[in-house]
């Protein structure tokens, strides 16, 4: 029986994949517990509207990305810190601080979408990446002083 998943299987099958199983697995297991449907015209046509409806929606999303990269590279993110002897500095500019400071100046990025080379434990000019799209990477100035 060919079969439709709905849902990721591990080593079975990822969503909207098409795959031929045995009949008894389908109806017992994956039908049973939501993970697959039968293949019907029906179930087809859907999946297809939704793998359109999904491309649409990543498109906007790569726009909105692209935007936001332009404006993020205008972008310095100053951090006022303690530093003891030496200049030597007390801690370090968190992930979760980044993400505070772009939040303030009006950006919705995730802790996850950062991403720091090693740790910002210096003073001066960092540059932090920000993960935006699967293939979009944006670069932020990340400035400490004392």
């Amino acid at each position: 029986m060919e079969v439709i998943f709905i849902k990721d299987l591990k080593n079975q099958g990822k969503k909207g994949q098409i795959k031929n199983v045995k009949d008894g697995y389908a109806e017992n297991f994956l039908i049973k517990n939501g993970y697959a449907v039968k293949k019907t015209k029906e179930n087809v046509a859907k999946l297809e509207h939704e793998k359109a409806k999904k491309a649409k929606e990543d498109e906007v999303n790569k726009e909105n990305a692209k935007k936001m990269k332009e404006q993020l590279a205008k972008e310095t993110l100053e951090f006022k810190v303690k530093t003891g002897a030496g200049d030597k500095v007390f801690g370090s500019i968190s992930v979760k601080q980044i993400k505070d400071e772009l939040d303030k100046k009006g950006y919705k990025v995730e802790k996850n979408m950062i991403d720091i080379d090693g740790s910002i434990s210096t003073l001066g000019f960092h540059n932090v990446k920000i993960n935006l799209h699967q293939d979009i990477v944006a670069t932020v100035k990340v400035h400490v002083i004392k």
